[in-house]
């Protein structure tokens, strides 16, 4: 009887410490946003990037303080002006096909070709026109003119494998058929708006990634993101909802990780009509015969108006740093002298009154409620600002699936969104969303308020033509400040991100918000 009973209790032992190692050795993630598709090429989306970096590699890759580091090529140099050589490493797909230069070059030619893509990557592959394979570890990359923003580029976009063919569906990546890459995770499934699963791939070139599995969740819930952490369900959130900040900073279940972002959030304004818009109308609801927000006046006028410290301090509870530019304090492409715009609406009735509308006007004001942090109470609080100057607004927010859309399509007067520098350097913004919109030269891909000045696309080209580094970021702190006093779009702050893990765990908070199964490790190791 005593026998049978040790037995019992030695059994029962190894099973629980054996449930515990696998416990262990999974991770499940609550990611803040949906991930529109597997395919890494689709869709010019943080958290499509985010996920994707576990199955997915680039050629060039970024440290949790945004600075370059080798990722699937080793090394990278200028052969002549327009020629840049990269060295690849030893890497394996996950079906065991070995990564080669041929791999690059298919990658490359294959992102300007995909299908229905709601924002594109060719931005980043634009500027390859040509590309020679030396040998299986090196390739050439051939620009048509000076270019010192190829690296950048390359950050932006990950290898697949030339075996998938010629043009590759995006529904096959999504079934998983297509979903092969060099990364430390394995594609296992994928439900749209719920969950991507991922297994560890031993094969994988770099450390060995700690967790065997990895349940990546899409809960969107601020609310609900937090429960599932205290509950024990997930062993890791993003965009701590700054509401939660005090109580978790004060559970010793939890802890946090944060940093400045590169993600900017800002109110794009209609530039693409010059006469009447149906969104904006004078203080009866009559019809105006040009668009007010293309008056500079107009535009320093709502900028004024609006008080950012106090949508910092009591919208984001100190989540965020007021700001007039994309990227933060000690970056070399922050401008030090371009600072947030003051609270001063009395100044900005004034400028309302010199521009010609001493009496306002009505104008509607759109946001997604369900992407960015407190995305709905900022457009509600900028609503309430901009009355108390006597513009009427009316506040229309809706789901970011319908929202993205409809602001791809100039259908708003004015409009919050958000922006990450993923690459970590100002050009990354001005072509994307400052220059004039030309889908022939790939410039203002993202520029849905279709704002243009020609004084700054001239500095631009400067800049992306200029190979020294120091003069090209004297060129890029220029054009950037000329451009955001012209006021294309109204900067509010930069988020801070904000991770908390349960007991036990730490993440490396990143300055691009992304959420890395490798980074989250366990507490002294």
């Amino acid at each position: 009887m005593v026998l049978g009973f040790r037995a019992f209790a030695w059994a029962t032992t190894i099973l629980a410490v054996s449930t515990l190692h696998v416990q262990a050795q999974s991770l499940t993630i609550a990611s803040a946003a949906p991930v529109t598709s597997m395919d890494p090429h689709y869709h010019t989306l943080t958290p499509n990037i985010s996920a994707h970096g576990h199955i997915y590699e680039k050629l060039i890759d970024l440290d949790a303080g945004g600075h370059m580091i080798p990722g699937l090529a080793l090394s990278w140099k200028l052969r002549d002006d327009k020629t840049w050589e990269f060295k690849l490493r030893d890497a394996k797909f996950h079906d065991g096909t070995p990564f080669t230069a041929e791999d690059v070059a298919y990658s490359l030619s294959r992102v300007p070709t995909v299908k229905n893509s709601p924002a594109s990557f060719q931005i980043y592959t634009r500027a390859v026109v040509g590309t020679e394979i030396v040998d299986p570890h090196t390739i050439l990359l051939k620009t048509a003119a000076p270019y010192p923003l190829l690296p950048a580029d390359m950050i932006q976009v990950y290898m697949i494998s030339h075996k998938l063919g010629a043009e590759p569906a995006t529904e096959d990546f999504n079934n998983g058929k297509n979903a092969i890459g060099t990364g430390p995770f394995r594609f296992v499934s994928y439900q749209p708006g719920n969950r991507i699963e991922m297994d560890r791939n031993d094969a994988y070139w770099g450390p060995k990634p700690h967790w065997a599995h990895v349940d990546y969740r899409m809960i969107s819930n601020d609310a609900a993101r937090t429960a599932s952490l205290l509950a024990g369900d997930v062993g890791i959130i993003e965009f701590v909802p700054p509401a939660d900040l005090a109580k978790l900073r004060g559970d010793a279940r939890v802890a946090l990780s944060e940093v400045v972002s590169n993600r900017s959030i800002y109110l794009w304004l209609d530039h693409s009509h010059t006469g009447t818009m149906p969104e904006v109308t004078g203080p009866n609801g009559e019809v105006l015969d040009k668009n007010p927000l293309k008056d500079l006046r107009v535009r320093q006028a709502l900028s004024l108006a609006i008080n950012r410290a106090g949508i910092v301090e009591r919208v984001m509870e100190g989540a965020a740093l007021p700001t007039k530019q994309y990227l933060p304090p000690g970056n070399s492409n922050h401008v030090n002298d371009l600072r947030p715009d003051p609270f001063e609406p009395d100044r900005a009735k004034a400028l309302l009154k010199e521009a010609g509308y001493p009496n306002g006007f009505r104008i509607v004001l759109h946001g997604p409620n369900d992407r960015y942090v407190n995305d709905a109470k900022i457009v509600q609080a900028v609503a309430q600002m901009w009355q108390r100057i006597g513009v009427q607004t009316t506040v229309d927010t809706i789901p970011w699936s319908s929202y993205a859309t409809r602001a791809g399509k100039q259908e708003f007067a004015a409009f919050l969104l958000g922006w990450g520098v993923n690459s970590g350097e100002g050009t990354n913004p001005l072509r994307a969303q400052i220059a004039t919109w030309n889908p022939e030269r790939g410039l203002g891909t993202a520029n849905r308020g279709r704002y243009s000045n020609p004084a700054v696309d001239a500095l631009l080209d400067q800049a992306m033509g200029t190979m020294d580094l120091a003069a090209r970021d004297k060129i890029v702190l220029q054009t950037m400040k000329l451009a955001m006093d012209d006021v294309p779009a109204i900067m509010l702050h930069l988020q801070k991100n904000i991770w908390a893990t349960r007991k036990g765990l730490t993440y490396a908070a990143r300055v691009d918000e992304e959420t890395r199964a490798t980074g989250v490790v366990e507490a002294g190791k």
